[in-house]
């Protein structure tokens, strides 16, 4: 996400450069609204950046202000009705909002919309045809239509539950809002005739903004002619997401003054202490591995070496909206350089394995490149647990740590060996303190209550409430058996319960 208030400024071309600079964050769709002062114009559609916008297009998105956003669907379908920043028109002013993460209680605020609004229509969060919890912020809002929008906010923000940073905005103000935990990141920035809001630092530099600071778990501010103004409308629980670190954000931004890249190689450093091997090349996977290869190669005194060339116009394949799709990405994403590979035995580092198809894909690869011996090194922990706050992997049937033994994903993926950075390892790079971080996808401590579908999946009644501590999953109450066939290099689900 990114938002611009800067009269004089051309807003909707620094708006189209700052979503560009996290074009990683989001490839599916984009989108960019423009307020003049009376009036909301918004232009989206299916797509990267570079290409749902031209010049004429932004020539014609004119105003003082403007937010934008670049899609990375968790909840609702890959479809343009999906698309943001959402709008919405009040009595008083329009709408407009984007929003990154993703919310828990969306059951509940359905059920709030009907109440304020019976005759509101809402799709249902099973429907393709509207973003479930995006749009039902935008709709509440805008059942305070009495209110100024920033009021309006603070009726609906203190409800919200999960995963949110917010940018959004009316005719005349621009705003930025963080959840308690401040799970995704979310910073402020100055420019000469202006102020700017963006999901990483990434993108205040390549518009010229210099870094002023996050915003706050719990906080909401509001940026107009009248200057910046801040409200506090939930205590703050600090949980930022290590995943963060792991993969999601650029390297050359910075979450809480702490580089993330300098964190990935000390990362490395850590994997080369936790996890030595005797080898001839310590070799990433590029682009994500890389700063974690070079901090093992610095660890380890093995020469590091590039032995895969990336193809920079096909996307990133974790975040890609299926199957099929992330499959054939890999294939046509990395092709190894057999002068650098054959006869050698290779570390090759690599950020995470979720569901194992690239690793497996790409070991295949290397032996058929002449690798001698393949070392497999991850820059984080086993993947063990769904992801309910922003990141596409939903059901422990998705990963494959969560019902195999390092050794028996070893020999699914084919590697000689395998290790993974220790959990303490991937904290202690950070140099955040680890209760300040959400680690649920490694050890199955949720800091917010998961959604009402996390029953169905895992047969529990989870019961975490703000007075309750964070809750922790006992694996042997998980109703999930697993089985490995080697020869087929993947994972079956078996269900042991009755009615499954």
């Amino acid at each position: 996400m990114f938002g611009v208030w800067a009269p004089g400024e051309d807003v909707s071309k620094l708006t189209y450069y700052g979503l560009y600079a996290l074009q990683h964050r989001g490839q599916e769709s984009a989108g960019i609204a423009v307020s003049n002062g009376s009036q909301i114009m918004v232009f989206k559609d299916m797509g990267l950046v570079s290409q749902v916008f031209d010049e004429g297009t932004l020539s014609s998105l004119q105003g003082d202000l403007a937010i934008g956003h670049a899609r990375y669907s968790t909840t609702g379908a890959s479809v343009w009705n999906n698309a943001q920043p959402t709008f919405r028109a009040s009595t008083n002013y329009g709408i407009t909002l984007g929003h990154n993460g993703n919310l828990t209680n969306t059951d509940q605020l359905e059920a709030w919309l009907h109440e304020r609004r019976p005759a509101e229509e809402v799709p249902h969060k099973n429907s393709m045809d509207s973003t479930n919890d995006t749009s039902i912020v935008t709709a509440l809002i805008a059942t305070y239509d009495d209110l100024p929008l920033g009021q309006a906010a603070l009726q609906v923000l203190p409800h919200l539950r999960g995963a949110f940073s917010l940018v959004f905005m009316d005719e005349k103000t621009l705003y930025a809002a963080r959840d308690p935990q401040g799970i995704r990141p979310l910073c402020l920035g100055r420019l000469e005739r202006g102020w700017v809001v963006a999901s990483e630092t990434c993108a205040l530099d390549i518009v010229g903004a210099s870094f002023v600071r996050e915003i706050e778990p719990g906080e909401c501010i509001a940026i107009d002619s009248n200057g910046l103004r801040s409200k506090r409308f939930a205590d703050v629980d600090r949980k930022g997401c290590v995943f963060e670190y792991v993969y999601v954000a650029r390297p050359d931004s910075t979450i809480y003054g702490r580089s993330v890249h300098e964190a990935r190689v000390e990362v490395g450093r850590a994997l080369a202490r936790e996890h030595p091997v005797e080898a001839d090349l310590v070799m990433p996977v590029p682009a994500s591995g890389v700063p974690a290869a070079i901090g093992y190669a610095q660890e380890s005194g093995i020469r590091y070496a590039e032995g895969l060339v990336k193809n920079n116009y096909v996307g990133r394949t974790f975040i890609q909206p299926s199957q099929t799709i992330r499959q054939l990405g890999i294939r046509l994403k990395l092709n190894p350089l057999r002068h650098v590979i054959e006869g050698k035995r290779l570390v090759v580092v690599d950020d995470s394995i979720v569901r194992g198809n690239t690793q497996r894909a790409l070991i295949r690869m290397l032996r058929e490149a002449g690798a001698a011996e393949v070392h497999v090194r991850i820059s984080s922990p086993p993947v063990r647990w769904p992801c309910f706050y922003g990141i596409d992997f939903s059901t422990r049937a998705e990963l494959i740590a969560s019902g195999l033994a390092v050794e028996d994903i070893c020999r699914s993926i084919g590697a000689d060996t395998l290790g993974y950075v220790s959990l303490d390892g991937l904290v202690a790079a950070t140099e955040r303190p680890k209760e300040s971080l959400c680690r649920a996808c490694f050890d199955g401590v949720y800091p917010i209550e998961p959604p009402p579908h996390a029953l169905e999946l895992f047969g529990q009644d989870f019961g975490v409430s703000p007075n309750q501590p964070p809750l922790l999953i006992d694996p042997d109450d998980v109703h999930h058996t697993f089985t490995t066939d080697p020869a087929l290099h993947g994972v079956q689900l078996a269900d042991d319960r009755p009615e499954a």
